[in-house]
């Protein structure tokens, strides 16, 4: 067995993918903030590839934490050059090992914040990357103002030393102002509808807040193009590193683990020059709205479709659920006959195969993702993909009673046990204030629609709230299956959509 190292690398399993370039001459050129799995499984791949192709010599990464827990990862990187293994799980069970070399370094900021803004000040620096989760950019869910909670204020306090991405961004943007240094583009990766327009309105306003000339400058002068990013990417396990250790000889402290599908739509807006990620396989172009939605609100979503009801019914990965053919029509009923009707055309793209292929993807074994993990956040999750499919549909004068079925779901499973009395782990920011109003299902079947900074005033509208509390009534009184058999059987809830 080797332990994963620059010096190791020629004498890894030929079935390893290595770097054949010579990663001493690479030199940073992105920072990225919140190294995770998707990140390492996705753009850095990105990168990754250029760099095979003999281009990008000058865009190397350089990651960066700004999370206690992220000193895990700063072990993890630094023990091993920076270099780790992405595995590619082929629903064959066929296992597809990569070793990644396009991160150099790695910025720990709770132990030395002055470095990492070292790092994003360097005129090297010309984009800054980010994936930060949707509650990252501290937008109100029900208004999409800026939640100005007590980090963001932390940051505002004069003389304060950044601990946010927003705190982060702003000081560097200002340094760099200050010494006639050209701003970096912000580069945002998350899941979320018109995540570059989302970072420019909430990072702008945050920086006015701290100096108006400041935001406005930001907001003249710094570019935050949207994005579309696609790969599944589970939690990696003790299984996945032995695996790895045990077929192929690597000891990697933490590879990723992933699908072999992979999708990178991105808006070509970069003033200081970009590395031409066309040539690794992403797609640059003009408008990546209609791409963006497609991906939200029939992925996104449909992950969400399944994730409550699947954990309620007992099942705990995402592929289970999919091979149920109870689950995977109610899914394709969730697409069809609701989200697709609120999608644009999408240049290239058949969404009959998009969506079956969907099902496909989500149902591989190989990838084993757990439910647990499509379901947390769900605070953050089901405003951003599900919500907006409602709203639209409402607005239009249509109904949506298979989303309606999700939000029960999302409710019942909220209430912390399962329909057998186990406990369910809600991992959520608000969870204290989700569960309290989901305890109350029972006595007050609108007290979970009825938190306005999540739902509005859905709680208002007869039509979504009459297909609401039917199905949470059934899946407290029959359970998750037979309510999803009741809901795909019954004539209103498909044809009236």
């Amino acid at each position: 067995m080797t332990r994963l190292s620059s010096d190791a690398l020629t004498g890894l399993d030929p079935r390893v993918t290595v770097p054949d370039y010579d990663r001493s001459t690479i030199t940073p050129g992105i920072a990225h903030i919140g190294v995770g799995g998707f990140h390492r499984a996705h753009q850095a791949c990105y990168l990754d590839s250029l760099l095979q192709q003999g281009l990008a010599q000058d865009w190397g990464l350089i990651g960066i934490g700004l999370l206690p827990l992220d000193q895990g990862m700063r072990d993890a990187l630094a023990g091993q050059d920076h270099l780790y293994t992405v595995v590619a799980k082929h629903p064959d069970g066929t296992l597809e090992p990569r070793v990644i070399g396009s991160m150099l370094d790695y910025r720990f900021a709770p132990e030395d914040p002055e470095a990492v803004l070292a790092v994003l000040t360097d005129p090297a620096i010309r984009i800054v990357s980010l994936t930060i989760t949707e509650g990252g950019y501290h937008a109100d869910p029900a208004t999409g103002e800026l939640s100005l909670d007590d980090g963001l204020k932390a940051d505002l306090t004069p003389g304060s030393v950044p601990k946010t991405a927003f705190g982060f961004l702003t000081e560097a943007l200002a340094r760099r102002r200050g010494a006639g240094i050209a701003p970096f583009t912000v580069m945002s990766c998350d899941n979320i509808q018109g995540n570059g327009t989302l970072a420019r309105r909430m990072i702008t306003e945050f920086a006015a807040h701290r100096d108006p000339e400041l935001g406005q400058w930001i907001a003249e002068n710094v570019a935050f193009p949207n994005s579309m990013v696609d790969r599944i990417t589970p939690v990696t396990t003790v299984e996945d590193r032995d695996g790895l250790a045990e077929g192929f000889g690597v000891e990697d402290a933490w590879p990723v683990v992933c699908e072999p599908f992979t999708q990178w739509v991105l808006e070509d807006q970069f003033p200081a020059a970009r590395p031409p990620f066309e040539a690794s396989g992403a797609q640059l172009v003009e408008d990546v709205l209609p791409y963006e939605l497609m991906k939200l609100r029939l992925l996104n979503a449909g992950h969400q479709a399944i994730a409550y009801l699947g954990i309620l019914a007992g099942y705990r990965y995402a592929h289970e659920a999919a091979q149920d053919p109870l689950f995977s029509r109610f899914l394709l009923a969730y697409m069809e006959n609701e989200a697709t009707l609120t999608l644009a055309p999408v240049p290239g793209v058949d969404l009959d195969a998009y969506r079956r292929g969907l099902v496909a993807r989500f149902a591989n074994p190989a990838v084993a993702d757990t439910l647990a993990r499509l379901a947390t956040d769900a605070s953050d999750r089901i405003p951003a993909f599900l919500l907006p499919v409602v709203h639209e549909r409402l607005a239009q004068g249509s109904s949506t009673p298979l989303a309606a079925l999700v939000v029960a779901a999302w409710a019942r499973y909220a209430e912390g046990m399962d329909e057998h009395g186990a406990a369910i782990d809600v991992v959520d920011r608000r969870r204290d204030a989700v569960t309290d109003r989901a305890l109350r299902n029972r006595e007050e079947p609108l007290a979970f629609l009825r938190d306005e900074s999540l739902f509005g005033d859905l709680a208002n509208d007869p039509v979504f709230t009459s297909h609401y509390t039917t199905a949470l009534r059934s899946l407290h009184a029959h359970g998750a299956r037979e309510t999803l058999r009741r809901w795909l059987d019954s004539s209103y809830s498909v044809k009236d959509a």
